[in-house]
């Protein structure tokens, strides 16, 4: 199965100055969880998170209003194309710890975002080529702890 086959085409996006509290209500009014970062031109240079918006409000001694994107968002992107197989983009996932690609073209210009819940919502599609298994081994690696800090004195 495809990427275009079971992405999200209708996504809403941000800029690098557009203001976070902005990013939330986007966030708010379609019921996502994260938003993709463009250029001008549409092409994908991050991503925003509502767990970003959250640690920014709470670090940063400024109101929402007052926080851009370009703060906070992660800079590094990890995308998937439309005709990329879906088990390839779940690899991606799941090296990259991650629960959603952007979809780019070849110029990387948004097409679409592609989720963990949408390859679960399709995984009983047959010759879907993504099993249970992997999509499980997906969650495990993504679920990992990426930076284990060990305090000392703590027990």
């Amino acid at each position: 199965m495809k990427v275009r086959d079971i992405m999200t085409t209708d996504v809403s996006s941000c800029q690098p100055e557009t203001n976070i509290a902005d990013v939330a209500q986007t966030m708010w009014d379609r019921d996502c969880g994260t938003v993709p970062v463009v250029t001008r031109e549409g092409r994908v240079i991050g991503m925003i998170t509502d767990r970003d918006i959250c640690i920014a409000v709470a670090t940063k001694a400024r109101t929402a209003d007052r926080i851009s994107v370009r703060e906070v968002s992660a800079g590094n992107v990890y995308s998937c194309m439309p005709d990329d197989e879906v088990s390839v983009a779940l690899e991606t996932m799941k090296t990259r710890q991650v629960r959603r690609l952007p979809v780019v073209d070849e110029q990387g210009h948004l097409k679409g975002i592609l989720s963990l819940n949408d390859i679960v919502l399709h995984a009983d599609r047959k010759h879907n080529g993504v099993s249970p298994d992997k999509i499980a081994a997906t969650l495990k690696a993504i679920c990992e702890h990426r930076h284990l800090q060990v305090v000392p004195g703590a027990a």
